[in-house]
């Protein structure tokens, strides 16, 4: 083998280890972590040397640089020095202009593009021999890692602070789940159920609970037979009952103890003093976050609280039904209609919206973007930016939206025209 061929075997060689070595710095960055670690949890041994590689990114990033530096510069040399005896005065230049191209193509975009659309497979394939150069070139990378921490010290960069995340966790599982939703790979209902999930932790009692003057209650002074139709008009399963006075809650009627009761005295019930079934009243504070109530409900086997503030007045009512609503959704009852009986579509594109309804629930139904960090309810977010209780028929327009007063009670917002945006961001008017 002359010369020639032996140089051009050693390119094609060199080149092939930049390829491999590109291929995996492409593969090994854009790889799934999550994917990796179930599949490290399924028993693939690749996987796990895949996870052992990410473990220390910085390392095997050197690793790949220092290599795809070496083959390149060295195929580069071998072709110089090729050309330097056949075409003397020109080698440099058609050498460089020839490895440009050929490390351009074969070496750089076109294993790139391979892991790039093939990201898990590309990295399970390269892991294990990548893990082998990783071990040779440790002394040479540990050097060079030194060296690069110690001139970006000089400029007031640390190491320790390089570490800390931009993003949260649970704000990265969110915004890839979104991106996912939008891709069309991700239905809505499971993204808004995966969010509901997230923000537990950022979510209080009070931003869900049912309100005071909402809560529905029966007075214990009621004659039992009376007592005993107010609870089942409820139609709820637990009933607060109040004496005295309505915020005075004395016990946790349930009704499925009325029924028996009932049942067990054939209807004979007008001696029977319904109170004394009623379960103790457990109190929460309105502070307390959802994630927190939910493994409080689960510790206690329970699924009822009233709420207070803290100086003790009662605020309202939260249920374990109300914290898995917020995760997947209000879930309509058989006779019930499918669309949310607050939110009534109108021709013109506009909503009337009752104006108790949860901000949280109208983005979720509609897909809005409205602001819940000053308001629990769309009333509430009128009267925040307003600043003042708007009257009947008075107009605003907050983040693109329209809002138009339609009915009040009192100091009560309790109907709102929403106007959502055009498409091209203007906002119109709804008609008088």
């Amino acid at each position: 083998m002359d010369g020639l061929a032996l140089a051009i075997s050693a390119i094609v060689f060199l080149m092939l280890c930049s390829a491999f070595f590109s291929a995996s710095e492409t593969a090994l960055t854009a790889v799934s972590r999550g994917r990796m670690f179930q599949l490290e949890r399924d028993g693939s041994r690749a996987a796990a040397n895949v996870n052992a590689l990410l473990a220390n990114r910085e390392r095997f990033i050197g690793a790949v640089l220092l290599g795809n530096t070496f083959v390149n510069i060295l195929a580069s040399s071998i072709a110089t020095s090729a050309l330097e005896t056949r075409l003397p005065g020109n080698a440099v230049v058609i050498a460089t202009l020839a490895m440009t191209v050929l490390i351009l193509v074969f070496a750089e975009v076109m294993p790139k593009t391979v892991a790039i659309t093939q990201t898990d497979r590309v990295a399970l394939l390269v892991a294990r021999p990548l893990s082998g150069v990783v071990t040779v070139f440790a002394p040479a990378i540990n050097a060079v890692q030194f060296i690069v921490w110690k001139v970006l010290w000089l400029f007031g960069i640390r190491q320790q602070g390089m570490q800390t995340a931009l993003v949260p966790p649970h704000e990265e599982i969110r915004g890839t789940v979104e991106l996912h939703h939008v891709e069309g790979t991700v239905e809505r209902e499971h993204r808004d159920m995966i969010g509901g999930v997230l923000d537990l932790r950022e979510l209080r009692i009070a931003d869900i609970m049912t309100h005071r003057k909402n809560m529905v209650t029966v007075d214990a002074a009621l004659p039992p037979r009376a007592l005993f139709d107010a609870v089942l008009e409820t139609h709820h399963m637990r009933v607060p009952v109040w004496k005295g006075e309505t915020e005075n809650i004395i016990g946790i009627l349930n009704l499925r103890d009325v029924v028996r009761v009932y049942a067990e005295r054939g209807g004979a019930i007008d001696d029977f003093d319904f109170v004394s079934l009623a379960q103790p009243v457990w109190y929460v504070p309105e502070t307390t976050g959802l994630e927190e109530q939910l493994e409080a409900f689960r510790a206690r086997k329970s699924r009822f609280a009233l709420v207070v503030d803290e100086y003790g007045d009662l605020q309202g009512l939260v249920t374990f039904e109300d914290i898995v609503d917020e995760i997947f959704g209000e879930v309509p009852d058989q006779d019930q209609a499918k669309e949310p009986s607050g939110i009534r579509p109108q021709p013109d594109g506009s909503f009337n919206i009752d104006g108790r309804m949860a901000i949280r629930d109208v983005n979720r139904v509609l897909e809005w973007d409205l602001p819940d960090e000053e308001a629990t309810t769309i009333a509430g977010l009128v009267i925040h930016e307003a600043r003042a209780i708007p009257e009947v028929g008075q107009r605003f327009a907050f983040y693109g939206y329209m809002f138009e007063i339609l009915r009040r009670q009192r100091n009560q917002i309790t109907a709102l025209r929403v106007t959502p945006p055009k498409p091209d961001g203007a906002v119109a008017l709804p008609s008088p």
